[in-house]
């Protein structure tokens, strides 16, 4: 490996937070999310990690869940925007994927449809987020419809919340309510909770829980929170000093000579940039951690490199460890600094950063 753009993903990590997130409700079930390439983790080695603990998998799409299956991962796969038209209903088949159900059409494409092999269907009901789902006051008839398939082994319930990661916000409860009405008297498994209702809402606890964020021990919530912080670090996204100057005031640092030194400055090159995924919305001042001393990035993140502020720093030199987050600088103190959120900052990462396991 020549580049020094890497991330330290640590498995044990993931484990421990999908144990957590099922003691949230330990008479249910939890379906490990890893859309997305396991959010920049490495979908394949996060499935094999937690194949062991998960009871199923979730994705967003059938060309996720097949190189879940090419790879060796056997437990449940639910694909969280079902399918879109007959050559995905053929690879639900032939892979042997749950699909969730959103739109009446799909329905009528499964009265059609004649599978050998039953599936599982999760019926999803707009409850207020308006991106998804199924109005509430036809879940009934959705639900019968889809129940009395006969390529159909079960049927789950779900909804997806809007604003669960904030807790004072009275939405959540009108979700939640709204779900619970258009469910009534329906003999099924219910899903409600992502990452923040499994560790925000005990009301939103049902029969199956969808951890995605926390698996990677960011919390969904702003600032602290008892549960939240129980979350470990998954991801250290590391680099290395590729080069080391001194600058004297009045001198400036990279594209647009956007930052300017007030004072002699030792400036260091770091190998990391937009074209590993980096977010180029970082501002000068974000911190980071050189040797295991805070300092900050200076300077306007370019494609392939960064500049950070080595005064003052010992031992400190060409081959220098730089942290940009992890244990020490979390994703969620860092986001702000990046214009972002926790999410982004780790699925952004191009194939570029290498990912280096721990504890596999």
């Amino acid at each position: 490996m020549s580049r020094k753009a890497r991330a330290v993903i640590d498995l044990d990590a993931i484990r421990h937070n999908y144990r957590l997130a099922k003691s949230m409700a330990p008479q249910g079930r939890a379906l490990a999310v890893v859309k997305a390439d396991a959010y920049g983790h490495g979908a394949v080695v996060v499935a094999n990690a937690l194949n062991q603990d998960a009871d199923a998998f979730a994705v967003a799409c059938v060309e996720e869940a097949v190189s879940l299956r090419e790879n060796g991962i056997e437990k449940p796969i639910l694909l969280l925007e079902g399918f879109f038209d007959g050559e995905d209903l053929k690879a639900v088949q032939e892979y042997n994927l749950w699909t969730a159900i959103h739109d009446l059409g799909q329905i009528e494409s499964l009265k059609n449809w004649h599978g050998s092999q039953p599936t599982q269907a999760w019926l999803k009901i707009d409850t207020g987020m308006h991106r998804l789902g199924i109005p509430p006051e036809l879940t009934r008839s959705a639900f019968e419809q889809l129940s009395s398939l006969p390529h159909i082994s079960e049927v789950v319930l779900m909804t997806h919340f809007s604003c669960a990661d904030e807790l004072d916000n009275p939405a959540t409860h009108d979700q939640i309510d709204c779900f619970n009405r258009a469910c009534d008297g329906l003999n099924a498994a219910r899903s409600m909770a992502n990452s923040a209702g499994t560790l925000g809402w005990f009301d939103a606890l049902a029969d199956w829980q969808r951890p995605g964020l926390m698996l990677y021990g960011a919390s969904p919530f702003v600032g602290s929170h008892p549960f939240g912080d129980k979350l470990r670090k998954a991801m250290s996204l590391r680099s290395e000093i590729i080069a080391v100057r001194d600058i004297p005031p009045g001198d400036v640092v990279g594209y647009g000579a956007t930052w300017m030194a007030e004072q002699s400055t030792r400036v260091g090159t770091v190998a990391m940039g937009y074209g590993d995924g980096f977010h180029r919305q970082a501002i000068s001042g974000t911190p980071v951690m050189v040797n295991g001393q805070m300092t900050k990035i200076i300077g306007r993140v370019s494609m392939d490199m960064i500049t950070v502020d080595l005064t003052g720093l010992t031992g400190v030199n060409i081959g220098s460890d730089v942290e940009f987050w992890g244990e020490t600088l979390t994703l969620d103190e860092v986001a702000p600094w990046y214009d972002s959120v926790p999410y982004t900052l780790t699925t952004c990462l191009t194939p570029r950063v290498h990912r280096e396991y721990l504890n596999r």
